[in-house]
């Protein structure tokens, strides 16, 4: 893809829409040169002495070369397969090992949206950089959003803001497959995921299992949290709202019956925990299909 970038002026509809970007491109910095090139706008443009501080987020793809990345966390090298991660108003400077240049594929963004994204992800929120290599659909992300960039229809910021988001969630996928890809704790988790939904009737005794798998419930229970985004229990329980909603709406079973197969202590704390997931009791949503 031939280099290029361009800055944007987002309206107020599209800044109302919770993912904007500011700016796209690609460069390639071949060795010996003076980087940043000049042309970019004030507020972008920095040299290596001052550094900048921008208010927005940029995803820096760093795909052939290596460099240095230096904000308050510390001073950083880097090689290529490289995702710089900046975040508004925190101090930072990078650039090319003048002896390999790069190239680097960017975007910078903004919204609501995006604020909330980076709260609930810890990598996007506290990483400098993530070391993900060559990742086919992390450049064809970049690659649509330059697309809707360059041709700037009407709506175009609609639709790149959903390849944005796609790239945000690839990070993050990235990062926790990271933390289990190849390790035994991730098939131990596979295997348990699997044993609940064959089970989702009985009432396991959770650090039994984790025992059959040669771990402490301790170290399982964190495992499976940072894996699920829940608990073993609360991951068993949802299972068991699933499956009494397909019961209440899809068989004739009665409200007792059915909260005595999945094995609830009572059909009132049966009927309150539904109600508390769902929003209304099992009554109610039955009502609803009479």
């Amino acid at each position: 893809m031939k280099d290029f970038f361009k800055y944007l002026n987002p309206g107020e509809k599209d800044k109302d829409w919770g993912v904007y970007l500011n700016v796209a491109g690609k460069a390639t910095i071949p060795p010996q040169t003076i980087y940043p090139s000049r042309g970019h706008p004030t507020g972008y443009f920095y040299t290596w002495k001052k550094g900048r501080v921008l208010d927005e987020y940029q995803l820096i793809y760093v795909t052939e070369g290596a460099g240095t990345l230096e904000n308050e966390q510390g001073t950083f090298g880097f090689t290529s397969g490289t995702m710089l991660l900046i975040r508004p108003r925190e101090y930072h400077r990078y650039r090319p090992k003048i002896e390999s240049g790069w190239v680097e594929y960017y975007i910078g963004f903004n919204g609501h949206l995006v604020n909330h994204f980076y709260q609930q992800a810890e990598s996007l929120r506290q990483q400098a950089f993530l070391h993900c290599g060559i990742q086919e659909n992390f450049l064809e992300c970049y690659r649509k959003i330059f697309t809707f960039v360059e041709e700037e229809k009407l709506g175009f910021q609609q639709i790149a803001s959903a390849y944005v988001i796609e790239l945000l969630g690839h990070l993050v996928a990235f990062q926790k497959q990271g933390e289990f890809s190849g390790k035994p704790i991730e098939q131990i988790i596979q295997r348990a995921l699997l044993y609940m939904r064959e089970n989702v009737e009985s009432n396991l005794d959770l650090q039994i299992l984790a025992a059959q798998y040669h771990v402490t419930y301790a170290n399982f229970r964190k495992m499976f949290k940072k894996y699920t985004g829940m608990s073993p229990r609360q991951y068993h329980l949802e299972l068991k709202m699933r499956r009494a909603k397909e019961l209440v709406l899809t068989s004739d079973k009665s409200i007792m019956q059915i909260s005595e197969e999945l094995n609830f202590e009572s059909i009132h704390y049966f009927s309150r925990y539904f109600k508390k997931k769902l929003g209304y009791s099992p009554t109610e949503l039955r009502k609803t299909i009479s």
